[in-house]
């Protein structure tokens, strides 16, 4: 627990000095601790060192995780629950229902999804457009590896915002992006510094559409990805170690 609140604490203060570093006001990243295959005690511990904000890649995970938290804590302990990775149709409805923040949405199809099954349930859920600046097969997202020149991807990407946007029960507030594995710095930064620029450009093509958030960086990156704009920062192993 100690190396736990510990490492927490170092990522913080990393944090704090990459804001005054660029000049970004304090406290205006959060982080969100990767808790993904970890077991829900460790949940508890990242609790009681501070944290409140919690990333899960798989929707039954989370599901599974955020009942036991809960049946500890309460449903009222402020945890914010953000589900992180792709998502398939057939489990959208259990990221209807459990998720608070939902990082990575990719498909028209799973948002058409997403929006009807938050109808019946009566909830609203904040959701980030996923795009994948670095053209990498390897990363999921809507394709905006040539963005900035190629009017069949600035107009894909435009409807994709204008229609997700326009969804019932879905609050589309920004986007995310996943940088190259082990690239230099210079080259993860310009993919962060481009979905910044992307998210501006979608603003002002798509009517009364707002982008305020950027979900960039882990735990490699993170501090390029602020000094780029990240609101949301996604880090597991900075913080819980690596897993055996």
């Amino acid at each position: 627990m100690s190396n736990l609140t510990e490492r927490y604490h170092e990522t913080i203060s990393r944090i704090a000095a990459a804001e005054r570093a660029t000049g970004r006001a304090p406290g205006a990243v959060t982080l969100v601790a990767v808790t993904k295959t970890w077991p829900a005690g460790v949940v508890l511990d990242a609790y009681a060192a501070g944290m409140r904000h919690f990333g899960e890649n798989r929707p039954e995970e989370l599901a599974e995780k955020r009942a036991a938290v809960e049946a500890v804590l309460g449903p009222d302990s402020g945890i914010t629950w953000h589900l992180i990775g792709p998502l398939q149709s057939r489990k959208a409805s259990l990221a209807a229902a459990h998720a608070d923040i939902f990082h990575a949405l990719d498909r028209l199809k799973i948002a058409r999804r997403l929006s009807a099954q938050l109808a019946e349930l009566g909830r609203t859920l904040p959701v980030l457009l996923e795009v994948n600046v670095s053209g990498e097969a390897s990363k999921s997202g809507f394709p905006a590896d040539r963005w900035e020149t190629d009017a069949a991807q600035q107009a894909a990407l435009r409807e994709a915002a204008a229609t997700i946007a326009a969804l019932p029960r879905i609050q589309l507030q920004g986007l995310m992006t996943m940088a190259p594995w082990d690239a230099p710095a210079g080259e993860i930064q310009a993919v962060f510094r481009r979905t910044h620029a992307l998210a501006d450009w979608l603003q002002a093509a798509v009517p009364h559409l707002a982008l305020p958030w950027l979900s960039m960086g882990m735990t490699d990156d993170f501090e390029l990805a602020i000094a780029a704009g990240a609101t949301h920062v996604r880090v597991g192993r900075a913080i819980f170690g690596s897993r055996t």
